[in-house]
């Protein structure tokens, strides 16, 4: 599991400004205060409005005008009618003008922010219409109060329509760049996936096959030892024995240029090649030390490192198989040509295959896999006169017109 990170000071900026208004911590406290300070600047601003300041209706009108701001962000619409409904008959009584301004532009500002801009349009010109006949009701000589209010509703829809497309904006940053952190994080958790994958299907060939190996050859000394203990063919249980050993340090060899290869830190130097076609007389001689009768043909010399590599994995994988279940005495042909671009590999045996009713080991499944992470097929099966066969199909990357044979 991927450790959590803590949240920066650019990241929790972008939270802040981004965050829905509704949802935003203490929305409802910092919106009361915001009402209660409209109202102390309404307050001072209609006493110092001249004429003693409005009437008794007036301040009630004034003071009743800052109440719905508490509740601008859940129904800005609502809010900014009441607030009109309040103004609208405290300038027809002549109040002072400037007073109630704070509340209005705080409510026209809501709606354009929270709101698409079209409605923002529409509200503004309605709010300017009605603006406009209720000071021409009042005094026709009022143009120049006029065009100052219409600049400033302007300027304030304007003002919370800018707000709405910048967070808008930061919004779709912060998408992007969540979405690109999750496609980080899969992409991470689906190479250590085939990783751990590529690494279980080098470690069960090499295993499966040293260890099958090596039982097969223990169960010939012990054989040995205990068909006649009297005559005992001292060469004979020597020779199982050096062999033996000689798979031992061959699956020790191999195991370790796996894990060299694993090791970030390991020099390149020490690190072996894939194995490859080169490798597959090795593999044939292993299988005849343990009593197969192997015949080998290849008619094919070069192949990509991949896809050599595949080759020899399915070989090895099928040759253990076929000792394994079918005894030592096992014959096996092996055969490996090109032909249309593709190399075309085939494993046969006069054995038995695998027990139907044995359980189910993970031989049949890597070889498959093998085949297709090189984009290749790989089918397995009784053969119909007998015995088991494997035959793959595995795409080149390149063409050539020089083959070779070799027969092992």
């Amino acid at each position: 599991m991927m450790p959590v990170q803590p949240p920066t000071i650019g990241n929790r900026i972008i939270a802040a400004i981004n965050r829905d208004p509704l949802t935003a911590p203490h929305a409802l406290r910092n919106d009361a205060l915001l009402a209660v300070a409209a109202a102390v600047v309404a307050v001072g601003l209609g006493l110092l409005g001249g004429g003693g300041g409005p009437d008794a209706l007036g301040w009630v009108l004034l003071v009743a005008c800052n109440v719905p701001i508490v509740w601008r962000r859940r129904r800005p619409l609502l809010v900014l009618l009441v607030v009109v409904a309040c103004v609208a008959p405290y300038h027809a009584l002549d109040n002072p003008h400037s007073a109630p301004t704070p509340a209005t532009y705080i409510a026209l500002y809501t709606v354009a922010v929270t709101g698409r801009p079209l409605r923002a349009v529409l509200v503004g010109a309605g709010v300017l219409a009605l603006s406009t006949s209720t000071m021409l009701t009042i005094n026709a000589h009022e143009a120049l109060r006029m065009l100052q209010i219409s600049g400033w509703v302007v300027a304030v829809l304007f003002c919370g329509v800018d707000v709405r497309f910048y967070r808008q904006y930061v919004a779709s940053i912060v998408e992007r760049a969540e979405r690109a952190e999750r496609t980080r994080e899969e992409e991470a958790r689906r190479r250590v996936a085939e990783e751990r994958l590529r690494i279980a299907r080098d470690l069960h060939d090499l295993l499966a096959h040293s260890i099958t190996l090596i039982g097969v050859q223990t169960s010939v000394a012990a054989h040995v030892l205990a068909a006649d203990p009297e005559r005992l063919d001292r060469e004979t249980v020597a020779k199982a024995l050096d062999d033996i050993a000689e798979t031992c340090r061959s699956a020790r060899g191999e195991l370790r240029t796996t894990l060299e290869v694993l090791r970030e830190h390991g020099p390149p130097e020490a690190r072996g090649p894939l194995p490859g076609l080169d490798g597959l007389p090795d593999l044939a001689r292993a299988a005849r030390l343990a009593g197969a009768r192997v015949e080998q043909t290849v008619r094919i010399r070069h192949a990509p490192p991949a896809v050599g590599a595949a080759a020899y994995r399915i070989v090895q994988e099928a040759l253990t198989n076929a000792v394994r279940h079918a005894g030592p005495d096992v014959s096996v042909r092996v055969e490996l040509d090109e032909r249309q671009g593709a190399l075309h590999l085939s494993v046969s045996d006069d054995g038995t295959g695998p027990d139907p009713g044995g359980t189910p080991g993970f031989g049949l499944v890597g070889m498959r896999e093998r085949a297709r992470s090189v984009g290749g097929t790989l089918d397995a099966g009784p053969r119909p006169g007998g015995g088991f066969e494997v035959a793959a199909v595995l795409p080149l990357t390149t063409t050539r017109n020089t083959t070779g044979e070799r027969t092992g």
